[in-house]
């Protein structure tokens, strides 16, 4: 089978960067042809494509041209269209399978695939589909107010970046794509990573047809670590407001017999360096980007990691990674993370945006090491059992198959 898959990323970074990767390498590691469209970017992999990647855009530029550009970008791009039409009529793929397009390549090409014949999944990453801000929140908390199709509360709300310019554009956008185009109609699958994601899309009102599929990971690229040196704790992922890493470092300050190492970096790192700076909370350390080996040591030298996030998070590969090594986690209560973190089993949850409760969890677990050994141990065999990537591939290959039969019949 040739499938042409498309990201606005071209290289290693956040979650969905990752499961684009991956699924493409485990396609081609079972014989498939994979052909790649993405963005033009300097820290882009090589691909025989690139010549056919859509040109870069810079959204944080301020230059005039470059903002325009942008603007046009998110609306409908006439360029990512007419690039992937010609990629295309020249590999003439069995399917489409598309992951996070929006703002950088935009939904302008799912016209192009169509046009070929071509059917198409798409891989929900985030809540993009329903929310204009991607996140189901607005400012510190989070937002539903775009339920049934009320576009408009991201511009009263100022839900893009507290921008009421950015918000605007984000709104039209919606009713663009949505109400005037309905390009959404286009795709014959949408792939849910998480049963709450599925859930919660439709409630907000999507009428797409949704499958839930959870992501995979090569547990035999991870050696399980049982043990650990010293009392610490981890945190891995971006350091931005709606993953909870400021409530975190509320909940360990002053426990002094515990260090949390937090991995990652993001627009808030200076912001929460100097807080522990200035109230002299001095077991916390910031270890910035990471590779990912490095990461792999950090948590696996860690006696659990810790996932305090105050959004709905989809099927964070943190958890599952952290899993992979043994680890068991925290998480806050929220969005996908109790799909993976059981109570008792795999570890516990807590209620999100509270830090006493965090900590009350925290102290908890870090007295009990042989429940940690336990808890991690389940860990290991949960991912092992339910996210590999052979149950993985057999369940993305009837999706294929369902929407090529569909698509055929129509």
């Amino acid at each position: 089978m040739k499938v042409i898959t498309a990201h606005k990323f071209f290289y290693p970074g956040g979650g969905a960067d990752n499961v684009f990767l991956d699924t493409a390498r485990l396609l081609e590691s079972r014989g498939h042809k994979v052909v790649y469209f993405a963005m033009k970017d300097k820290r882009n992999m090589s691909s025989e494509y690139e010549r056919y990647f859509v040109s870069g855009v810079d959204y944080e530029s301020r230059d005039l041209f470059s903002i325009m550009k942008a603007s046009f970008r998110i609306l409908y791009s006439v360029e990512a269209r007419i690039m992937i039409g010609k990629l295309l009529r020249l590999e003439r793929p069995d399917i489409a399978h598309l992951h996070n397009i929006y703002h950088h390549i935009s939904p302008s090409i799912i016209h192009s695939i169509k046009k070929a014949g071509v059917p198409v999944v798409m891989t929900m990453h985030d809540y993009k589909l329903v929310c204009a801000s991607y996140l189901l929140r607005a400012g510190d908390k989070i937002c539903e107010d775009c339920k049934g199709g009320r576009y408009y509360r991201c511009f009263l709300n100022r839900c893009v970046k507290a921008s009421a310019a950015k918000s605007l554009l984000s709104t039209a956008e919606m009713y663009l794509h949505h109400r005037i185009m309905d390009i959404y109609s286009l795709v014959d699958a949408f792939i849910s990573p998480s049963a709450f994601m599925k859930r919660k899309i439709e409630d907000m009102g999507f009428k797409g047809n949704i499958v839930r599929l959870p992501n995979f990971i090569d547990f035999t690229e991870f050696r399980p670590k049982y043990e650990w040196t010293g009392r610490t704790i981890a945190y891995c992922g971006r350091l931005s407001a709606e993953k909870g890493v400021g409530t975190l470092i509320s909940a360990v300050k002053g426990l002094k017999d515990l260090r949390l190492k937090i991995i990652g970096d993001g627009p808030l790192r200076a912001q929460l360096q100097a807080r522990a700076e200035s109230e002299a909370i001095d077991n916390v350390e910031f270890l910035g980007y990471r590779s990912r080996q490095e990461v792999k040591e950090d948590m696996g030298s860690s006696m659990f990691v810790i996932m305090p996030s105050e959004c709905y998070e989809n099927n964070p590969k943190a958890v599952m990674e952290a899993f992979a090594l043994g680890k068991p986690v925290l998480g806050s209560r929220l969005g996908g993370i109790p799909e993976l973190v059981r109570d008792g089993e795999t570890g516990f949850t807590f209620e999100p945006f509270d830090a006493a409760d965090m900590r009350a969890k925290i102290i908890s677990l870090a007295e009990r090491p042989d429940e940690i050994i336990r808890m991690g141990r389940n860990a290991r065999s949960f991912v092992e059992s339910e996210f590999n990537a052979g149950r993985y591939y057999e369940s993305l290959m009837r999706i294929y198959s369902d929407v090529i039969s569909g698509s055929k019949r129509r």
